[in-house]
């Protein structure tokens, strides 16, 4: 059999065997041809747990990966869901490195809150404001709360310090990875500068 038509396929994750975990069709692509298609651009998909977990069909959320500014991004984002949070995004290797933080960013020194670390999501999200639609994963109301450029003193598997250049935030936060929680769960506070 000869390859034809191409399909976009969504997915959890690829296993250590290069499987896609949990994949479901989204969309055929008349415009591309099968020789366009390698596992290159699978395996190079960090999204594919944020892709996963929704449908562009019924939800305004970015789907992209383009890069805007030179210098790391960040964006926290006021997120009335099921219940209200905050989420913090930094950016790293070309996606947003995500965190849940149920009650909010520490603004002053020694205070600590849970940081629940979530998938990776496309740059472009650093500018979603909107609501997610019911029935979709995270429904509910995201405002951006404040955004900016940081820089790194240190990313760690552990353990990241960085100095976030936004309106309402700025200064030293580390974030440090708790060993309870399967490895998600963090805490967030600001430090001395």
């Amino acid at each position: 059999m000869k390859p034809k038509i191409v399909c976009e396929v969504f997915y959890q994750t690829i296993t250590k065997e290069g499987k896609l975990r949990m994949p479901r069709f989204h969309t055929i692509k008349p415009n591309k041809s099968p020789s366009d298609c390698t596992i290159n651009q699978i395996s190079q998909s960090k999204l594919g747990p944020y892709l996963s977990k929704r449908n562009f069909n019924k939800t305004t959320e970015p789907i992209g990966n383009k890069k805007t500014e030179k210098n790391p991004i960040f964006v926290i984002q006021e997120h009335h869901s099921r219940r209200l949070h905050y989420d913090l995004r930094l950016e790293k290797d070309g996606v947003l490195k995500s965190w849940a933080i149920p009650k909010g960013i520490p603004m002053e020194k020694n205070k600590k809150r849970l940081a629940v670390e979530t998938e990776d999501h496309p740059i472009e999200y650093s500018k979603f404001e909107g609501t997610i639609p019911k029935g979709q994963y995270g429904a509910g109301t995201v405002k951006i709360w404040d955004r900016g450029i940081f820089e790194t003193k240190s990313w760690e598997k552990d353990v990241i310090e960085f100095f976030p250049k936004g309106q309402k935030i700025t200064g030293k936060y580390i974030l440090i990875r708790l060993k309870k929680g399967e490895g998600k769960n963090w805490l967030i506070f600001k430090g001395r500068d």
